[in-house]
């Protein structure tokens, strides 16, 4: 069974639509949970997703204008045909070629998750936008530059009315409208789903059902239930990068138990979202899976699990390997990519 919230505001939807003053709605949006889905766990009631503030966070995800150089937009370096990942790219792409630190994360499921980012630096998704928005090697944006954007805009104009109560054109409500764009991308439609759910089209083959064994034995501690993490900060081994030497988690909390420990990203869509790791270091699969292998480095820090009976890292035969990709492919929902609710055009 599945679980709907319907967030209702204590005012009401309506609002003055055009110069005529012809009335209309703002809905809700009924934010589903899938069956095979653990509860959510963002406090969507903190700002609920309505029509027209999801129309609105759609607009300014693919408006340029919010980068220093108007052509930078969120969905410059989050393409939804990859999981709104920036496909083929180590780091990610900035304002006059900027080139930042690490790989573009996916936009998925988002309203399962507590804290954003590689590191955590963002709890709320009403504010973490606020972080690619001013970074100087990505959007360079200068907010009140923005706002005076918008402000002459007169599709923002009409959209703030419609979305807000009061109205305004102001930062806040920009980020909340981003917000609730981004609350709304769930990814729950690929063949696993189905399996998970037995539904039509969720037949596994042996191939990738001896995979999905392996998956539970080997993978499923860390990417774990069916949103394929647990959404925790891990140091997986990773020879770190002198010349970045990127410290993870430990940046947001000074702790030094929290060196080099980056959040477990969700295996969903992986297929489509290479390359791989918080740097983007691994192309391929392939190369993932021969590293958890043979190519773990301990520390003082490397999570336990990858350090059990005195073996460091995973063993896999070769055969597991393509038993586990198997299985990894069925994780792609096709859905979620092509669907133009979510899509600039």
């Amino acid at each position: 069974m599945r679980k709907i919230y319907y967030c209702l505001l204590l005012f009401p939807f309506l609002f003055s639509c055009t110069d005529n003053d012809d009335a209309y709605i703002n809905k809700p949006l009924a934010v589903v949970v899938p069956s095979n889905f653990p509860e959510l766990a963002y406090n969507i009631a903190l700002n609920p997703p309505t029509e027209k503030g999801f129309e609105l966070g759609k607009k300014l995800f693919y408006d340029g204008r919010l980068s220093s150089d108007g052509l930078v937009s969120c969905g410059f370096c989050h393409i939804q045909e990859n999981a709104f990942t920036h496909h083929g790219h180590t780091f990610s792409h900035g304002v006059g070629e900027g080139i930042g630190t690490r790989n573009t994360p996916a936009i998925q499921n988002m309203a399962y998750q507590t804290t954003f980012m590689y590191d955590g630096a963002a709890n709320h998704l009403d504010l973490q936008p606020i972080i690619p928005l001013t970074s100087t090697v990505e959007m360079n944006g200068d907010l009140n530059a923005i706002l005076v954007m918008m402000k002459a805009d007169p599709v923002y104009k009409t959209l703030f009315k419609q979305a807000f109560t009061n109205g305004d054109i102001t930062i806040e409500n920009m980020l909340k409208a981003l917000s609730q764009f981004m609350v709304m991308l769930t990814s729950s439609d690929s063949k696993f789903d189905k399996y998970r759910r037995v539904e039509t089209g969720g037949s596994l083959t042996t191939e990738e059902l001896a995979g999905y064994a392996l998956f539970n034995t080997k993978c499923a501690s860390c990417h774990a239930t069916d949103l394929m993490t647990d959404n925790s900060f891990r140091n997986n081994g990773l020879v770190i990068n002198p010349a970045i030497n990127d410290v993870g988690r430990y940046r947001v909390t000074e702790l030094a138990t929290d060196y080099y420990k980056f959040k477990v990203p969700s295996l969903r869509n992986v297929a489509m979202t290479a390359p791989y790791m918080h740097d983007g270091r691994f192309g391929t699969l392939e190369s993932v899976l021969d590293y958890y292998s043979s190519g773990v480095t301990d520390s003082p820090t490397l999570d336990p699990i990858l350090k059990q009976n005195g073996i460091v890292g995973i063993p896999l035969t070769a055969t597991q390997k393509v038993q586990l990709i198997t299985f990894l492919n069925t994780l792609t929902d096709n859905q979620y990519l092509t669907d133009k609710r979510f899509s600039e055009y």
